[in-house]
């Protein structure tokens, strides 16, 4: 029995956009240029923080960020980044009397700004607040205490299929891997994503409706 839904947040909840192109901004670089380069390390299977080492090499993506906060021009999120399907289908979830968790690997900063948006979630969480990032077991370990049940009775959702449906998989979480974002769409028909998820799922509502099946 499904008790828990668990929730990544970029290209889950939330689309990344305003993220690479704050960094294409911020490296005087072409918006495709970045977007290209996020591309080519997804299809690589590389870390997506490459695609900035790519444009800057040597580049110290944390320090970055601190300057682009301390110039004003740091990170920010609201109501527009969001999924048109996320409210409704976050909302169902709780309906339906499952514990909603939102956790990914996002700074401390980013789920400040989710947390203000008042979503229809129990937790909202991220590997700044954890000091955990996935695929470390330890995230999932926070996880599990978010939940606040089994693994085997908690689904794990997200787009990336080393840091959400294996990583997940190996925790002992039910999973669903969604087709959306750059790793949803290019991962969706990998072999091993298909046989490791028990779920594939094209949006949230998907979600919802094949939890309910």
């Amino acid at each position: 029995m499904i008790r828990a839904v668990v929730l990544d947040i970029g290209e889950t909840l939330v689309r990344d956009d305003r993220y690479w192109g704050a960094w294409a901004a911020w490296l005087q670089v072409p918006r495709h240029t970045v977007s290209a380069l996020v591309g080519a390390v997804v299809a690589d299977g590389r870390d997506n923080a490459d695609a900035l080492r790519l444009v800057s090499p040597g580049i110290d993506v944390a320090s970055s960020n601190a300057a682009r906060e301390a110039a004003g021009r740091g990170e920010f999120l609201d109501e527009s980044d969001l999924y048109p399907d996320v409210r409704p289908a976050l909302a169902e979830l709780r309906s339906r009397g499952l514990r909603v968790v939102v956790a990914g690997n996002q700074t401390a900063r980013a789920g400040e700004f989710l947390r203000g948006l008042d979503l229809p979630v129990d937790v909202i969480a991220t590997s700044g607040d954890w000091g955990h990032a996935k695929p470390d077991p330890e995230f999932f370990r926070c996880v599990r205490d978010a939940t606040g049940v089994e693994e085997h009775e908690t689904v794990h959702v997200g787009d990336h299929p080393a840091h959400d449906i294996f990583a997940a998989h190996a925790a002992g979480f039910r999973t669903a891997h969604l087709r959306r974002g750059p790793w949803g769409y290019f991962w969706a028909d990998d072999p091993a994503v298909v046989k490791t998820a028990d779920w594939c799922v094209d949006s949230l509502t998907d979600l919802v409706g094949a939890l309910a099946d």
